[in-house]
């Protein structure tokens, strides 16, 4: 589905604060840096209630996070930029370098409707599970109409296109859901990458199951590790293996994104490794770096 999103660079770059909208849509976004919050203090809009995404990185891993929030008009007609000036102060929520605000240009949401859309987000942000999500407790959806609930449906769908289209992939899964080929006979998916050798340092059976993307290397859950690092081991790749979810037998326990293939096979060796040759097809012979010349060849 096509949509005519309007962009607008308030301060005229694309790193400062800016505003989306979308054409049949009631709905406003901002983009503001955490440095930028008192340029917006004319801003009505901003005044009104609302949710909010609180953008940053852990500064020992480099891991993205985010706290998601909401914000009512409070008697002294303060909203949603008033509680972005709270965390601003509160010392315990330093982490964050960027806000996404969401509001509605008619002042239509209440109590109940950002209630529910907050609980709606965080469900949408955990499934994904691409963002540490920095919430202590899960916000209740409180109670609404079905005619009301579909409204509201209906916002979250092109709020996760501004979204998206601000450059954050809070509600975008990894690995997107398979998608039924037009065709009988063509493949639904990308065909799955496979790594299995054995370790020199351990001797246990390392296997693994990536998938390409249009992000990258996407090494799956369940696949196995090995737990020894090499002395030689880059230290990106150390640094992801020491903040991966992984049980105590060397199961990865959750779906690993990364940009390059041989990064991908770093991670679960342990040291070095060639990804263009290490992943492999189903039959165990045609490598990743086959495929990409067969490829280059079709072209």
């Amino acid at each position: 589905m096509r949509k005519n999103i309007n962009y607008f660079l308030m301060d005229g770059t694309p790193s400062g604060r800016i505003k989306c909208t979308i054409a049949n849509w009631t709905g406003v976004a901002y983009r503001i840096p955490r440095t930028e919050l008192e340029k917006c203090k004319e801003r009505d809009d901003l005044k009104q209630s609302g949710v909010y995404f609180l953008f940053g990185t852990k500064e020992d891993t480099d891991s993205d996070v985010v706290y998601i929030g909401q914000a009512g008009v409070r008697k002294n007609g303060e909203g949603i930029l008033y509680r972005l000036q709270e965390h601003k102060r509160n010392a315990e929520k330093d982490y964050w370098t960027d806000a996404v605000v969401f509001t509605t240009s008619n002042n239509s949401f209440g109590p109940t409707e950002i209630s529910w859309l907050e609980n709606c987000f965080c469900d949408l942000a955990r499934v994904a599970n691409r963002y540490a999500i920095k919430n202590g407790n899960n916000p209740t959806s409180g109670n609404v109409t079905e005619e009301k609930e579909s409204e509201l449906e209906e916002f979250v769908d092109y709020a996760k296109i501004v979204m998206g289209v601000l450059g954050y992939k809070l509600f975008e899964p990894l690995v997107a859901p398979m998608v039924k080929p037009k065709h009988e006979n063509q493949p639904s998916e990308e065909s799955p990458l496979y790594l299995r050798r054995k370790s020199k340092k351990s001797g246990m059976i390392i296997e693994a199951t990536c998938l390409r993307t249009s992000e990258g290397f996407v090494v799956k859950q369940g696949s196995q590790m090995e737990m020894i690092d090499s002395d030689s081991i880059p230290s990106g790749v150390k640094k992801r293996r020491q903040s991966a979810k992984v049980s105590a037998d060397g199961i990865l326990q959750e779906d690993v994104l990364f940009k390059s293939p041989s990064y991908a096979a770093a991670f679960l060796i342990g040291g070095h490794a060639n990804g263009l040759t290490e992943w492999k097809l189903a039959d165990g012979k045609t490598t990743l770096k086959d495929m990409e010349n067969n490829e280059i060849d079709e072209d």
